[in-house]
């Protein structure tokens, strides 16, 4: 399970009131930039007016036993990292996603998650957190955890209403604020290709590694794996940047097929190995700004994307890649689900959960982006020393 903290977006200049769940419901998209699945979304409110602070989701577990440690863990969680920047929550808001199985009904969801939302409810008001809404969201209608009434929150539940049609989305349109389609679709596109192409990816990848890897271990040739890697990643940027751009209304998964077909089985290897070496990976990192922005970050989806089977932790390099292009380039969300895969693979990816944090905490992405500009001017000024010495 990966936790994705939600710092809070700058706020549109006029004041936008919502009233009642299923305004709140709809406002949820544009506060986390997608559409949730599965999911526990807390959200901090300040202030008498209930001002939207910082917001948490992170999936829920299968294992109910998890329950009463996780509500503990997000309640903390939202206390501390709200703390740090705007203040301790003077209450809560709690939403529960989940479809109901083939053949279920949402009622039936709601009642399974019961326990769920005690259990939040009674960890945020331990702390001073009073939640003043808790609502569970299935099956194209919502539950209330905290209305008693019949006559408001019927038994069968309330229908939701057409999504898009609340003051907050109006105000997001106004402010240009984007949903990127829902959170199972934004994962679908960091996930490893199946059949036909799963088989001849990995055997790529089994003769990559045969030939990589030995080279990589040794000291002399180390350097000039990195130097071939980089070399590749420079060309195939090159190629993307060639490409026409994806069509959005062709869809992801079309636009996602065609990113794919500009990659090799053999050259997708080659540079997934090459990105395990901590150096070439961070060489890699100062594409990520202007015109190498969107190539880049369609390399990076489209590498972790052929991590398949016995290699799909190897996917933890691009996705932080591809992480750290989307923060530095304005899509916050986008970044905090590709550093959540990276962290799901390999939990103990420093690169990743340092980025994962900076961006949850809502830090400004330049800094790094300087550092990674220092870095490259001086590899620049080396390799011109270098090749003048060799004239």
């Amino acid at each position: 399970m990966t936790q994705h903290s939600e710092p809070a977006p700058q706020q549109p200049a006029a004041r936008v009131t919502l009233r009642g769940p299923a305004e709140l419901i709809d406002s949820l998209p544009y506060l986390l930039g997608y559409h949730p699945d599965d999911s526990i979304v807390l959200v901090g409110l300040h202030g008498p007016e209930g001002r939207f602070g910082g917001r948490l989701r992170v999936g829920i577990p299968a294992d109910a036993e998890g329950w009463p440690e996780l509500a503990e863990e997000l309640a903390d969680c939202l206390r501390d990292s709200s703390a740090a920047r705007v203040g301790r929550p003077d209450g809560v808001l709690v939403f529960l996603y989940r479809e109901p199985a083939e053949g279920g009904d949402g009622r039936g969801v709601m009642e399974r998650l019961r326990p769920l939302a005690q259990r939040l409810r009674t960890a945020c008001g331990a702390l001073e957190m009073p939640v003043y809404e808790a609502l569970c969201v299935s099956g194209g209608r919502y539950w209330s955890y905290c209305c008693p009434g019949a006559r408001c929150c019927p038994a069968e539940g309330t229908p939701l209403g057409l999504p898009g049609t609340s003051a907050m989305a109006a105000a997001a349109a106004y402010a240009g604020l984007r949903v990127e389609g829902s959170l199972r679709e934004m994962e679908a596109r960091l996930a490893p290709l199946g059949p036909p192409v799963a088989g001849p990816q990995e055997q790529a990848l089994d003769l990559a590694t045969a030939s990589l890897v030995p080279r990589m271990l040794g000291g002399t040739d180390r350097e000039t794996v990195r130097a071939e890697t980089l070399a590749l990643a420079h060309r195939l940027l090159e190629r993307y940047r060639a490409a026409p751009p994806p069509e959005p209304r062709r869809g992801p998964s079309r636009a996602d097929a065609a990113d794919d077909a500009l990659v090799t089985h053999e050259e997708a290897a080659a540079l997934i190995l090459g990105l395990q070496d901590r150096g070439t990976r961070d060489r890699a990192a100062e594409w990520m700004e202007g015109a190498d922005t969107a190539p880049a970050l369609r390399l990076w989806r489209s590498l972790a994307r052929r991590c398949v089977g016995a290699y799909a932790e190897h996917a933890a390099a691009p996705l932080t890649l591809a992480g750290w292009v989307a923060w530095s380039g304005g899509d916050e969300p986008g970044a905090r689900v590709a550093l959540g895969r990276a962290l799901e693979l390999d939990p103990g990816y420093v690169f990743a959960r340092l980025l994962h944090s900076a961006c949850n905490n809502g830090l400004d992405p330049e800094p790094l982006r300087e550092c990674l500009r220092r870095q490259r001017a001086a590899h620049r000024s080396g390799a011109a020393v270098a090749s003048s010495r060799r004239e």
